[in-house]
C-alpha cells in the first residue's frame, strides 16, 4: 500500500483509468463480435451496418489509447476483408 500522498493519488487515477479502459474494450469487442456474426449470417445490409459501427468503435478505442492505432487498423482491415468476401460470394 502506498504511503506517499502522490502515490495514493496515482493509485486512484490508475483505478479510474483501468475501469474506463475496460468499458471501452468491452464495448469494442461487442461491436466486433456482432459484425462477425452478421457477416457469418450472410445478411448483406446488416453486415455493412454492423461493420461500419465496429470500425467506428475501433477508431474510438484507438483515439482514447485503449488500443494501439495499428492494432485497430489491423482489426478494421480484417473486418473489411471478411465483408468483401461476403460481397463476392453473394
Amino acid at each position: 500500500m502506498a504511503n506517499i500522498k502522490s502515490a495514493k493519488k496515482q493509485m486512484r487515477q490508475n483505478e479510474k483509468r483501468r475501469l474506463r479502459n475496460r468499458m471501452v474494450r468491452s464495448k469494442t469487442r461487442t461491436y466486433v463480435r456482432k459484425a462477425n456474426e452478421a457477416i457469418l449470417e450472410g445478411d448483406q445490409a446488416a453486415a455493412v451496418d454492423s461493420v461500419q459501427a465496429a470500425m467506428s468503435q475501433l477508431d474510438r478505442a484507438a483515439q482514447k489509447g485503449v488500443l494501439h492505432r495499428k492494432n485497430a487498423d489491423r482489426r478494421k482491415s480484417r473486418l473489411a476483408k471478411r465483408l468483401q468476401s461476403l460481397n463476392q460470394t453473394a
